[in-house]
């Protein structure tokens, strides 16, 4: 066939079998990548394709293979820099194994995870890793599983649900951090979350959406009992999602006369808002307020005073969640696997004696 009336047209698979001189069928294995097709073969069709400027057409190697290619991911905040390593993670392995990555971002909301879910299943995604908005609800995901599809969760759990999980020890990681600022000599110790809650105060789990922020209170709880304070519940504020929810809720806190003097925070962004806050009040971080936050983000080491961390293996735990799933996707049939990764505690200037 003429390569100028070709052109005219989208290339097909019966013009790259013609030009390879195999047969369609043949040609189709060796553009998809499956079923059995001589090296000699391959050669020739994927030489054929490269001076046809051959695209395939993804419908109709998904209809062929029963696969398409790609991997759909669903995290809670883009702009979270935990989730953005964690996406690179995934990404990376992806790329090396052939698939492509199709982003959403549920903004925490399960409504919007549950939408997410329904069309990367029409689109008939190879698998989904999801880090699910709530622990309280995975019908969605549960229906996803019935239907056939691969699902592993990233860094939050949803009890009962029987898929592989990659997530970080943050009972652990929130012990010990909790524990270095007891060492400093620190009595009056906050911890605060972005995670929504119709009241700021903390008053029992059942406020909690995440097993993430379960945990990391539990072991902030631990820690605290063990020293023996018995009022450290009382400091820990939720709800800190925005700037403007932090500087209320942080207004309040610092405002009171036994104010903390000491803070943990659940990530990097509010953080950051402990120092406009303290920065407002007139305190000095460390000499008033001594400071830790979970997310080793970049602005922690270049700020002064550089701020103590709490490290996590974001992108180790998007790359381990996506070969998990790879191989879920590949024909694994193991039992539910849970892997549990170790973060570690990066000490700087953002921690001294208290003053008070």
């Amino acid at each position: 066939m003429d390569n100028e009336i070709i052109a005219k047209r989208a290339i097909t698979v019966t013009d790259v079998a013609r030009a390879a001189k195999v047969s369609k069928a043949a040609a189709a294995r060796a553009l998809g990548g499956y079923g059995s097709v001589s090296a000699a073969v391959k050669l020739r069709v994927l030489e054929a394709a490269r001076r046809l400027d051959y695209r395939p057409n993804e419908l109709a190697r998904t209809m062929a293979t029963g696969r398409s290619g790609t991997i759909g991911v669903i995290i809670g905040d883009i702009e979270n820099p935990f989730f953005g390593l964690a996406v690179r993670g995934i990404s990376d392995l992806a790329a090396e194994s052939g698939f492509d990555v199709i982003l959403s971002n549920s903004s925490e909301r399960l409504a919007a995870e549950r939408a997410s879910t329904r069309v990367f299943l029409a689109k008939r995604v190879d698998g989904l890793i999801v880090a699910p908005a709530t622990m309280h609800d995975g019908t969605h995901l549960a229906d996803a599983l019935a239907q056939g599809c691969p699902l592993v969760l990233l860094d939050r759990d949803v009890p009962g649900l029987p898929v592989d999980v990659a997530f970080i020890d943050d009972r652990a990681a929130a012990r010990q951090a909790t524990d270095l600022l007891l060492g400093a000599g620190h009595r009056r110790l906050a911890y605060i979350t972005a995670t929504s809650s119709a009241d700021s105060r903390y008053t029992s789990p059942h406020q909690i959406a995440l097993t993430t922020v379960q945990n990391r209170i539990a072991g902030f709880l631990e820690a605290a009992t063990a020293a023996g304070l018995t009022e450290a519940e009382r400091q820990i504020r939720l709800g800190a999602s925005t700037t403007m929810q932090s500087q209320t809720i942080l207004r309040e806190l610092l405002g009171e006369p036994n104010r903390p003097t000491a803070i943990l925070s659940s990530d990097s962004k509010i953080a950051l808002e402990v120092f406009r806050a303290a920065r407002a009040l007139g305190l000095a971080v460390p000499g008033d307020l001594s400071l830790i936050t979970f997310d080793n983000a970049d602005w922690t080491s270049a700020v002064s005073p550089t701020v103590t961390v709490v490290s996590q293996p974001s992108y180790q735990l998007g790359f381990t969640a996506a070969r998990m799933l790879i191989e879920r996707i590949s024909g694994e049939k193991a039992a539910p696997r849970r892997c549990i990764l170790e973060t570690g505690l990066i000490s700087r200037e953002s921690v001294c004696q208290p003053r008070l």
